[in-house]
């Protein structure tokens, strides 16, 4: 059982006091949009002394466990997060093990660098994840049912959008409106005015709370962080939920994504492969997106933590990469797989060796085979089941 410190990601998007408060620690003057627990070369956790995560388990690959290193090499396969978005992330999703091989041999053998902004696939990793709030969090998810997009559409009341929306119920209609809306390029400027002027106005007029003023609402916040961009329009084909804290999402490959406010738990495959599609100054690849995207509308499924046992439980993610545990003053067994335990407040792990004490936003790496007893609360990043 060792120490780790997560290392800190300044991107655009992230708010200044959502995770220095998780950390206890005052807000920050530059945006903190993630915090990662893990072995990822971009970003890995350190130990004490120094030695990050990734050259410790190069070294010592035995604490991967057997198992886990006959199924995913030397690696550790799962990559925890804090998480604290002040503006809307990117329109997104991630590809499949397929996908991400592939496309990390063909940008390999196009001369890319792994770190060139125009990369798509910066390694060969599927990326599944899921999401815990822990604070009220929104974010977009999946496509909505067509025939309500276009009622809501409708109900804006914009003529133009009412066009551009009609295909939606075509047996391709998704794709083909998604897609066309993201290729409008600076076209959508004028549009998406008429669209926030509109949603602004019902807005105004005092409409009930519900999927309306939630498709407003994504209106208007959207263009706020991006004016002018396509993405806005996008965004208003895509479920809007809120999760309140203990709330979350489990998204598979090939899901279309934001995140728009709130600070979270993130767990993921040890990938950063991202293909965006809008609501970003990085690198879109519309064509690529288009090629690992579920393009089936789904409605959102939310899910919560689910008793696992006595101070046990679990958040019903379905990934071989990882599972997701909360943990409250209990003994850990032994597990053939390494394990990653962060507290959130004051808690204690208890080895054969002595104590570790944790204070919020302090991290522990596990070796496979290593037991330990939780004293207080902690959330525990280990392989799938």
């Amino acid at each position: 059982m060792q120490r780790i410190t997560g290392t800190r990601q300044h991107y655009p998007w992230g708010s200044t006091d959502g995770i220095p408060r998780v950390l206890g620690e005052e807000p920050t003057r530059t945006p903190l949009a993630e915090y990662w627990f893990g072995a990822h070369p971009k970003a890995p956790a350190t130990l004490t002394g120094g030695m990050t995560l990734d050259a410790h388990l190069s070294q010592n690959p035995d604490q991967l466990g057997d198992s886990g290193r006959a199924e995913y090499g030397d690696v550790l396969p799962f990559l925890l997060k804090l998480l604290s978005a002040r503006t809307a992330l990117s329109i997104q999703a991630h590809p499949s093990r397929q996908q991400a091989e592939a496309g990390f041999a063909r940008e390999n053998a196009a001369g890319l660098a792994t770190d060139a902004p125009n990369r798509n696939y910066r390694d060969d990793w599927p990326k599944p994840e899921a999401v815990v709030a822990l604070t009220e969090f929104d974010a977009l998810c999946g496509f909505r049912d067509p025939t309500r997009t276009q009622h809501l559409f409708a109900e804006l009341g914009v003529d133009a959008t009412e066009l551009i929306v009609q295909p939606l119920t075509d047996g391709d209609g998704i794709a083909r409106v998604f897609l066309g809306i993201l290729d409008l390029g600076a076209e959508a400027a004028d549009l998406i005015d008429h669209v926030v002027a509109a949603a602004k106005d019902r807005l105004d007029a005092g409409i009930e709370p519900g999927e309306f003023a939630n498709f407003c609402d994504t209106a208007i916040t959207t263009a706020d962080d991006f004016p002018g961009d396509p993405g806005v329009l996008a965004a208003l084909l895509l479920n809007r939920v809120r999760l309140n804290p203990g709330e979350g999402l489990a998204l598979e490959a090939g899901n279309v994504h934001a995140y728009l406010r709130g600070t979270a738990i993130e767990i993921m495959s040890n990938s950063d492969n991202v293909l965006r599609g809008g609501l970003t100054t990085k690198h879109i690849d519309i064509d690529e997106l288009a090629r690992v995207v579920d393009f089936r509308h789904q409605d959102v499924d939310v899910v919560t933590w689910q008793p696992a046992g006595a101070g046990v439980w679990r958040f019903p993610a379905p990934f071989g990469e990882f599972a997701l545990w909360r943990v409250s003053e209990t003994a850990l067994p032994a597990e053939p797989s390494p394990r990653i335990a962060v507290s959130l407040g004051e808690a204690a792990l208890v080895s054969p060796d002595g104590p570790l004490t944790l204070g919020p936003g302090q991290a522990a790496f596990l070796s496979a085979g290593e037991p330990v007893t939780v004293r207080g609360e902690v959330i525990v990043a280990s392989h799938g089941l």
